[in-house]
């Protein structure tokens, strides 16, 4: 994979995106499971065309700081950015802004699976 992989994804931050909608708060603001969300899927979007079809991403470990709050009505984005490969295992630096405002950051690691195998090992039929 090309080390210079990224992807943005945006968010219009509605009232069930709220902490205290989802349960992570009691605030009227941005919930961070929300924001980790969309830092995730940024990050899973980036790579997504790189994989043959029978693959895919799953997320193994976020590591963010959520740094200020962001009310409803207000657009987010996310962005990843691939810093390192290790076979299956990939790197990203994400971060968070509210239009220039740095929202949040920290790391992502995903690993890439085979689709079928993995739903396997869930259970799946």
């Amino acid at each position: 994979m090309d080390t210079e992989i990224t992807f943005t994804s945006h968010l219009h931050v509605s009232s069930e995106h709220l902490a205290c909608h989802v349960g992570s708060g009691d605030l009227p603001v941005l919930a961070t499971p929300i924001m980790a969300s969309l830092m995730e899927n940024a990050a899973m979007k980036a790579v997504e065309t790189q994989l043959e079809k029978d693959k895919t991403t799953v997320g193994g470990m976020l590591s963010i700081s959520h740094l200020a709050p962001t009310l409803e009505g207000k657009d987010v984005s996310a962005t990843a950015v691939l810093v390192k490969e290790e076979g299956r295992k990939l790197e990203f630096k994400v971060t968070a802004h509210e239009g220039e405002l740095l929202i949040g950051e920290g790391t992502h690691i995903r690993y890439i699976v085979e689709r079928e195998r993995f739903m396997k090992k869930a259970g799946a039929q």
